[in-house]
């Protein structure tokens, strides 16, 4: 199907869905989107203009997330040449919020039919300031469950079906102990591939980070994070951890040649797996709507209008559009992102959706459990994302090479203190 064609079938269906069947603008304006990444939105956008005769909308797109932010941060700095629509990843939402004056509050200037019970309460809750400026309207999410090689708990003498796994992943302690067990039963064999991805998901699910909402550390007083880092740790320690780098080429020969045996799994993570582990390893991975200690969430992001956009009202007309419950099952079915909406959360066609690579596995189902087992949100500060990627995963190598923990704590202390107050 040529994309033209298909830009018109979702057109038309979003002309039934909507009634906005050709309706027109007032005067011939352009709108910029930028994005990184996988939105999924080329025909959402080309449907979107065919009902808006008066708008032109053009896309940037990034390749990669890293430098995106870094140009954003960058531009809002300077003030030039923001579009009228910046997409946000949740790990760097922090730092927008952080600037939330250069940006739009989206509850005042936003559709009026637009309301927070649209979204999930905690994807909601994240994209507003301290003083409930809403920022961002939400887009995907990334809600935690585990995958793990039925083949090698198998040959460890593991059970493989999904209730005695459910009940292996019920708490980090339960995880952890069928993991020591694991690697004395395969061995040697690692039961997964990074300290310093599963650690992060492990702070993730926690009320307070690394940072108070005053933006201080709060590394020597949040007795939950230190007790993680010992859990961890003492798991690196017992062989546990393959020591991989995360989304590298080592990590990706691990999924290929079976280097370990779970793996923390959002669910965008799914496509990464088979992606790299390649067919010859489909329907040895399985996937479990459990994870240790409850729900988490890792990934999603967030549409903003920023204050210099010389069309903020279209602009956020637009944003609201593509984040409607419709427009996000749309992009889950082109992208694989998964709707943070409540209405797509229900939707039967979601619910019903398989993954034949995962066993035939009802992943839509999954992930809707693990998404509402997601809490309040966690508060992240300027920095966040800093002290996980140069501070704590740096130092969590660190200890999988050798180092002592105890001595690694200590470096992670001095090196957030490098960062925040």
């Amino acid at each position: 199907m040529t994309r033209r064609r298909s830009a018109w079938i979702v057109a038309a269906a979003v002309c039934v869905l909507t009634g906005s069947c050709g309706s027109t603008t007032p005067q011939q304006i352009t709108l910029t989107i930028a994005t990184f990444g996988q939105f999924g939105y080329e025909d959402l956008l080309a449907a979107y203009r065919f009902n808006h005769p008066g708008i032109t909308i053009r896309q940037e797109r990034a390749d990669q997330g890293g430098p995106y932010h870094q140009d954003l941060l960058t531009k809002l700095k300077t003030g030039q040449g923001l579009a009228d629509i910046q997409a946000v990843e949740e790990g760097h939402l922090a730092d927008v919020l952080a600037e939330s004056a250069k940006f739009n509050d989206l509850a005042r200037i936003g559709p009026r039919e637009v309301r927070p019970e649209r979204w999930l309460p905690w994807k909601y809750e994240a994209g507003r300031t301290k003083d409930g400026k809403l920022i961002g309207y939400g887009t995907d999410i990334g809600p935690l469950a585990m995958c793990y090689r039925k083949d090698l708990l198998q040959a460890a003498g593991l059970p493989t079906d999904p209730g005695s796994v459910k009940a292996m992943f019920a708490t980090w302690d339960s995880y952890f102990r069928a993991g020591e067990g694991y690697v004395r039963r395969s061995k040697g064999k690692p039961w997964f591939d990074s300290a310093p991805q599963t650690f992060n998901a492990m702070v993730n699910q926690l009320p307070v980070g690394y940072l108070d909402t005053e933006n201080h550390s709060t590394l020597e007083t949040n007795t939950a994070i230190k007790a993680a880092w010992n859990k961890i740790t003492a798991a690196v320690a017992q062989g546990q951890s393959a020591g991989l780098t995360a989304f590298a080429d080592d990590e990706n020969n691990g999924l290929r040649l079976g280097g370990f045996a779970t793996k923390v799994c959002p669910s965008w993570m799914l496509g990464v797996i088979e992606k790299e582990a390649g067919l010859d390893n489909a329907g040895k991975w399985a996937i479990v709507d459990a994870f240790p200690d409850g729900g988490g969430n890792w990934g999603g992001s967030y549409l903003t209008v920023p204050q210099a956009s010389a069309h903020p009202k279209e602009a956020a007309e637009l944003a609201a559009w593509l984040t409607a419950p419709e427009q996000q099952l749309t992009a889950f079915r082109i992208s694989g992102n998964f709707p943070s909406q409540v209405a797509a959360l229900e939707s039967p066609d979601l619910l019903s959706e398989q993954n034949s690579y995962f066993g035939g596995a009802l992943f839509g189902q999954v992930f809707v459990a693990q998404a509402r087992k997601v809490a309040k949100p966690q508060y992240k500060g300027p920095g966040d994302g800093q002290i996980q990627e140069s501070v704590v995963a740096p130092a969590l190598n660190s200890v999988e090479h050798g180092a002592d923990p105890d001595a690694a704590w200590q470096q992670v202390l001095l090196g957030v203190h490098r960062i925040v107050p």
